[in-house]
């Protein structure tokens, strides 16, 4: 029974009360967001026990980061540290995305390892062994496709990234938009090849009751991949990604009538002023499903610092109604990200996370800066550490080597102090 069917049925599974617990928020909270489909809580029935979290309405934000194999850089000792890097700098998720070397080895390291939610691309692994195999993305075929899901399924990821709302519709709709950079999603870019070149349509849509099916079985959380966001600010919002929102919105409706824990995939690259508009009319089309953005990058013109450009929109993304945001590492748009380049990555997304979530009146967020503010006044050096996003640089610039503690600014002039002295604080 999945986790939507058992609160529909008024079952409290341990899931939901682990997720209750680090919320602090009443268990009802969770089973009727569950029951409704505004909140999931990605986890495998096959899946060890792990710190389960849950994603969407009245939750905080949640952070998810990328590591893989590649046929460039094939070293899971490296990617194993990167996950460890991903779980120490407090991120909630992670997918593996690997598309080189030994892919099933490299999966099968990351469930073992990981204490977060996993999740995964299908399709990736399915087109590389198509190109291997015989000689082409294009040479996939439908049984490839849904026995890659399947497998993936059967070793316990959590959640999938599946582009199913991706159709010759979609497709036609982006012929004629007059898009600057076309199709950013590998898996988009995929899929659109083998449709065009095979002249059928996505398998992945049009049978998606027996993904749903698969899906069902070991309670995966689909992810709806956005297979049409834009790679660039100016395609933002272009009929094409419309389009793709609007079959989402079908297909959301589709998997939570069947009892299918479902959340979408978002852009990508958006300007600032777009940011609002796309989240709002994600929510109101998908019936307030969970909505997973990929940054959003608010401006093009970064690369190197795309960490930065992905905090500025996710943070208002967030705001507006994201509920989980994958970072953005400095590597974007330049090469496969060090674990130094994951690390960043993530701080920068849940600093970004955290400010939406005071936006949003999270009581959680809201308590922890208020007792930062007073942990400063007191000078309570230890307390400013605990409270911290990631304690590393306070930790090393903070104190005095003495237990003691004086702002590198104001020196022992301390402004707070100065004025809490005479208000009878200090």
């Amino acid at each position: 029974m999945t986790q939507v069917l058992a609160a529909r049925a008024g079952r409290i599974t341990p899931e939901m009360e682990m997720v209750a617990n680090r919320e602090s928020v009443d268990i009802e909270v969770i089973q009727t967001g569950v029951a409704s489909g505004k909140i999931v809580i990605p986890k495998n029935v096959k899946r060890k026990e792990f710190n389960c979290c849950g994603i969407g309405q009245g939750l905080r934000i949640k952070v998810n980061t990328l590591i893989g194999t590649s046929s460039d850089r094939d070293n899971i000792e490296m990617e194993a540290r990167k996950l460890a890097v991903a779980q120490e700098a407090g991120a909630d998720a992670v997918m593996d995305l690997s598309t080189g070397g030994d892919i099933d080895g490299m999966r099968r390291q990351t469930l073992a390892q990981a204490n977060v939610a996993v999740g995964s691309v299908p399709i990736y692994q399915c087109g590389v062994e198509a190109i291997e195999k015989r000689g082409s993305v294009v040479a996939m075929t439908e049984k490839d496709m849904f026995e890659a899901v399947e497998k993936q399924a059967e070793e316990g990821v959590d959640f999938m990234a599946i582009h199913c709302a991706l159709n010759f519709d979609v497709i036609k709709r982006l012929k004629i938009s007059g898009r600057v950079t076309d199709v950013v999603s590998r898996g988009g870019a995929f899929l659109t090849g083998w449709m065009l070149h095979n002249n059928k349509e996505n398998p992945l849509y049009e049978q998606f009751d027996r993904l749903l099916e698969i899906l069902k079985r070991y309670d995966v959380t689909l992810s709806l991949g956005d297979a049409i966001r834009p790679g660039s600010t100016a395609d933002s919002l272009d009929g094409a990604q419309l389009m793709g929102m609007i079959i989402g919105g079908e297909l959301v409706a589709r998997a939570q009538a069947a009892g299918v824990q479902v959340m979408v995939e978002g852009p990508g690259h958006v300007p600032m002023h777009h940011v609002r508009p796309t989240m709002l009319l994600q929510k109101r089309l998908c019936n307030g499903a969970p909505y997973f953005v990929l940054g959003t990058l608010a401006t093009d013109i970064a690369p190197g610092y795309d960490h930065i450009t992905s905090a500025i929109g996710g943070a208002i993304a967030g705001a507006a109604g994201a509920d989980f945001i994958c970072n953005v590492t400095p590597a974007e748009h330049l090469g496969l990200p060090t674990e130094q380049d994951v690390k960043d990555g993530i701080i920068a997304a849940r600093i970004a996370a955290h400010a939406a979530d005071l936006a949003r009146g999270n009581k959680q967020a809201l308590s922890r800066d208020l007792q930062m503010a007073k942990a400063r006044v007191a000078l309570d050096l230890d307390r400013q550490i605990g409270l911290s996003i990631y304690h590393e640089k306070i930790s090393a610039n903070g104190g005095n080597g003495d237990g003691s503690h004086s702002c590198a600014v104001c020196g022992p002039q301390c402004a707070a102090q100065v004025a809490a002295k005479y208000f009878g604080i200090a």
